[in-house]
């Protein structure tokens, strides 16, 4: 069942939401080479604490962290552990943050000093995905819209869509219907409506779209790095407002 939410939950998701685009900040601000992902964990977990959330990941299904943190082939949901994060990796990272009886979402993928260019690009266009996937969506647009116009773009690039994992829509719950494929036909699916809110997370390979899913693991299926880009969203009069941004 999808729940569109009343003007006053959009206003006590905001909070949440800006916790989570802080916290991001805060991660690409302190990420550098010879850390661990432990301790860039931790970081983000006493952040979201000191504002008065809760990590939405930490215990959720079980995961044992505030933050997934996830290394060049590892698509999502990587532990924080004693790995050390080293120059020219990408490093996403995946916060949530509950308060105010909501969750907030959103990814980005960083990288530490010298980065190979087609790495560097991988990191770029799967960005331009996300803002590719909302252009020109409003209320009334078909939801299949966003994730053609994700995939148009990822492959345009001679990048490939993970097909085993998608967004969701985010409110009370950390996932809620809809699912948000970042592949697809335009013109397919529910039609969007007002104070809808979703989390649209393109994940993008530089292979191949096939992934090895065991557990809460995720991991290309060629081995080639991926990249990772997320927001939450609310469908407006006025389109699409980002509530992580």
């Amino acid at each position: 069942m999808i729940i569109v939410k009343k003007d006053s939950e959009i206003e006590l998701m905001r909070e949440p939401c800006s916790i989570v685009r802080d916290a991001l900040l805060l991660a690409e601000e302190k990420i550098e080479a010879g850390m661990t992902t432990s301790a860039l964990n931790k970081i983000i977990h006493d952040y979201i604490i000191s504002s008065g959330a809760k990590p939405s990941f930490l215990g959720y299904g079980g995961f044992p962290a505030a933050t997934c943190i996830s290394i060049d082939e590892q698509v999502v949901h990587g532990f924080p552990s004693n790995r050390v994060i080293k120059e020219g990796e990408i490093v996403s990272v995946d916060v949530g943050a509950f308060k105010n009886g909501f969750h907030g979402d959103a990814a980005r993928s960083f990288y530490v000093g010298k980065i190979d260019p087609m790495r560097k690009k991988l990191i770029d266009v799967t960005r331009e995905c996300f803002f590719k996937g909302i252009e020109g969506i409003c209320i009334g647009s078909p939801l299949g819209d966003i994730g053609s116009q994700v995939q148009q773009h990822a492959e345009a690039n001679g990048f490939s869509v993970v097909r085993d994992m998608v967004g969701h829509g985010v409110g009370r719950h950390l996932h809620e219907d809809p699912q948000v494929p970042n592949y697809g036909r335009k013109g397919t699916g529910v039609r969007l409506k007002r104070n809808m809110t979703l989390a649209i997370e393109p994940m993008i390979n530089m292979g191949g779209w096939e992934v090895e899913i065991d557990g809460w693991k995720c991991v290309t299926l060629d081995g080639k790095p991926s990249a990772h880009y997320e927001n939450t969203v609310v469908i407006t009069d006025n389109g699409v407002e980002i509530l992580t941004l």
